[in-house]
């Protein structure tokens, strides 16, 4: 496929075949009053050369580059191997489109087919898809999905969803019978069973829990299950620092039933917010209600091993009543880079990532509460992130540590009024101690 613009020729002779004497005509049928009428102020297109330039003084008013970064909630920085940026690089990777056909397909097929496989390992469900948009998406088509599965109305979120993911989630459901829930978390930054259990009812379609929680503590997912498989509801499990299924047991042997979540910590930068993707899982019991699409290994006709498109309930396949979803990508590349960072690290190397991620955590959050003031708001075991109190406003700490360069994390009380004053802190292996001990020296002296 050809992605050279139109030459001028090209474009007289697709008017001439349309019978037009000018791009205008097609727009005839559209009244005065709704057009523009003037040319759009944009600037003039730039040279190859110039636009190199332009991005160039561009980027040199950035401190981006610079500057020491401790932000998670959601978007995590990790080291990722050069073999993925190497290979995901390839142009048989970069230019193919959706795999509609099989016989031309198979290595898309294949990578898709592997992908799908190491979530089912992490997550510990018996199916995954094709991967979808991103993490707050993939947990709004998992509450779809329990919603479809169980037939009841109502669907309990806790209070430490990330708040991302719950306003997708809202915006997902605003037009059906759903009614969402809210359930409490505790002292320890976890989601408080008793008020679970006094809102879950024959009601209740299905209990949702992101473990580790926006907080960063990682959820007793064992004993949400119990009480929600009680009461016959379903438990969707959703992680967002993906990174911590190298380490923590699988969903799917905790008694989750769907596992959603965000894979950009798979080998995905940053990227300023996207593109990412979000991954999938359920168990085989739900198979026809999985959304997005599934790849599928057999045999051919004379033996040979391949791979099809298994499944597709997307509204593009199939009839829109019958649909499972309206979706219309499974971001493809960013799952094939997923899959080259899980099969370069393997189980071990998985593993000692977060392991890595725990132990410099660990120091931080020692080393930041050493400073007067300040200390753990949550006593529940954290992963990568955990929540500061700070004797300062969030507002005054930020700007002094801004002034020197680095990003402390995110503050939380726009999205969780009851926590004023409270810093969200990612550490990753990405970090180096000196990293760790130059944002304590440095809050020690803002906060002075």
């Amino acid at each position: 496929m050809s992605y050279i613009s139109l030459s001028d020729t090209d474009k007289r002779e697709m008017l001439e075949r349309a019978g037009a004497a000018s791009p205008e005509d097609f727009f005839q049928g559209i009244p005065e009053d709704f057009r523009l009428g003037r040319t759009l102020d944009v600037p003039d297109g730039l040279t190859e050369p110039e636009l190199l330039v332009f991005m160039e003084n561009l980027a040199s008013k950035s401190d981006y580059g610079r500057c020491l970064s401790f932000l998670g909630a959601g978007a995590y920085r990790h080291v990722i191997p050069t073999v993925v940026e190497t290979l995901s690089s390839r142009g048989e990777f970069l230019t193919p489109y959706t795999p509609y056909q099989p016989e031309v397909s198979q290595g898309t097929l294949q990578v898709i087919f592997e992908y799908q496989t190491l979530i089912c390992q992490l997550t510990g469900m018996d199916i995954a898809n094709a991967s979808l948009y991103d993490g707050a998406s993939a947990a709004a088509e998992a509450v779809l999905m329990a919603s479809r599965v169980n037939g009841r109305p109502k669907i309990l979120l806790p209070r430490s969803l990330h708040p991302h993911y719950r306003r997708v989630i809202e915006t997902y459901t605003r037009n059906t019978d759903l009614e969402l829930l809210e359930a409490g978390y505790g002292d320890d930054g976890r989601l408080d069973l008793r008020d679970l259990e006094s809102k879950i009812d024959d009601r209740t379609t299905a209990v949702l829990i992101q473990s580790p929680n926006y907080f960063g503590v990682v959820e007793d997912l064992e004993a949400v299950s119990g009480l929600a498989h009680a009461r016959k509801a379903l438990t969707v499990a959703v992680a967002a620092e993906a990174v911590s299924l190298g380490l923590l047991e699988a969903p799917g042997r905790l008694g989750a039933d769907i596992a959603a979540g965000e894979g950009q910590s798979f080998g995905l930068p940053l990227g300023f917010g996207g593109p990412y993707l979000g991954f999938l899982g359920c168990s085989r019991d739900f198979l026809r209600q999985l959304p997005g699409r599934l790849a599928g290994m057999t045999d051919d006709a004379e033996g040979r091993r391949g791979f099809v498109l298994t499944l597709s309930t997307r509204e593009q396949h199939i009839r829109r009543e019958k649909a499972t979803s309206n979706i219309c990508t499974n971001q493809a590349w960013c799952a094939l880079r997923a899959a080259i960072f899980l099969e370069t690290m393997g189980h071990d190397g998985l593993r000692e990532l977060a392991a890595q991620n725990i132990h410099k955590a660990r120091y931080a959050l020692e080393t930041l509460s050493a400073i007067p003031g300040v200390g753990p708001r949550f006593s529940g075991r954290a992963f990568n992130e955990f929540v500061l109190r700070l004797p300062k406003s969030w507002e005054a700490v930020d700007k002094g540590l801004r002034s020197r360069n680095i990003l402390a994390g995110v503050g939380l009380e726009k999205d969780f009024p009851e926590l004023k004053d409270c810093l969200l802190v990612n550490v990753t292996e990405a970090h180096s101690r000196a990293d760790i001990d130059r944002l304590a020296s440095s809050l020690r002296e803002v906060l002075r």
